[in-house]
């Protein structure tokens, strides 16, 4: 794999590590115990929430990742997946979903590596953006499956993520709440995950998820080539009228013309959400 900037920027906050050959790998370990459970729980006897979150610890150490998991955590995953999760269910997800998810785990580097040669042109790879820096990364929604099944299985480091002011990521907080200060919406949030695993594992998604982040500057510069934004008091003492448009306050915007706008506010002053054109 070629050198690449973009990739550089990240790879401290990947649990993948650069080979010999210039190639993304996972540690031999690692890949022995996704091996094992690709194969099914007869042969990783990861068969419930309590196995899963020690097979989880074992991959961390192999990783040599030196934050440990939250406290809680492993009680949350025997808590959703051994008891509140239905046993019907929980044979599934352990016979089939996991599986597959560790199938994916093991594509991670192949995924990266074509994710970087197919966006080295357009400047569109997974990377860090610094502080005032316009950009967009560009990820195929497989990629998406892989990297958010890492945090699944809490395998990010995350001991220098603070430095770049990175929110959090490992899902290992998600399930200690859910045991330290159980709740039904706090149920509702892991089932919700947990759906979106089960649906990529029942048939992986083919399209393409665009983040981009547009950069307003304080002052317009002739020479730069992004727009300045304005003062505080420019929209309530603007008189300038706005153009024609229509809202409707119910509806999905998968149903409105390509051009329509979905708004969230949770006052006159913050707009929460905004979401542009039609959902993939």
């Amino acid at each position: 794999m070629e050198d690449s900037a973009e990739l550089e920027s990240i790879l401290p906050y990947l649990p993948l590590v650069i080979g010999s050959s210039r190639r993304l790998l996972w540690p031999s370990k690692v890949v022995e115990a996704l091996e094992a459970m690709s194969r099914g729980p007869d042969h990783s006897l990861v068969n419930c929430g309590e196995v899963l979150s020690i097979a989880i610890s074992d991959m961390r150490a192999s990783l040599s990742l030196a934050d440990p998991l939250a406290l809680s955590a492993p009680l949350g995953y025997a808590l959703f997946f051994d008891e509140l999760m239905s046993g019907a269910d929980s044979r599934k997800w352990f016979a089939e979903d996991i599986p597959k998810l560790a199938n994916l785990l093991l594509r991670l580097p192949s995924l990266l590596e074509v994710h970087y040669q197919n966006s080295r042109a357009y400047g569109y790879g997974l990377r860090i953006l610094g502080p005032q820096q316009p950009g967009m990364v560009l990820l195929s929604q497989e990629l998406i499956g892989a990297l958010l099944a890492c945090s699944l299985f809490c395998l990010f480091p995350i001991s220098n993520r603070g430095l770049k002011h990175l929110p959090t990521i490992n899902f290992d907080q998600l399930f200690a709440s859910l045991y330290d200060s159980y709740s039904e919406s706090q149920e509702n949030k892991v089932r919700c995950i947990i759906c979106y695993f089960q649906r990529i594992c029942l048939q992986m998604p083919t399209g393409s998820v665009s983040f981009e982040r547009k950069l307003l500057s304080l002052e317009h510069h002739p020479w730069q080539s992004f727009l300045s934004y304005p003062y505080a008091d420019f929209w309530t003492k603007s008189t300038i009228p706005l153009c024609p448009f229509q809202v409707h306050s119910s509806g999905l915007i998968e149903d409105h013309a390509i051009e329509a706008l979905e708004v969230d506010f949770a006052n006159k002053y913050l707009v929460v959400v905004l979401y542009i054109g039609a959902v993939c």
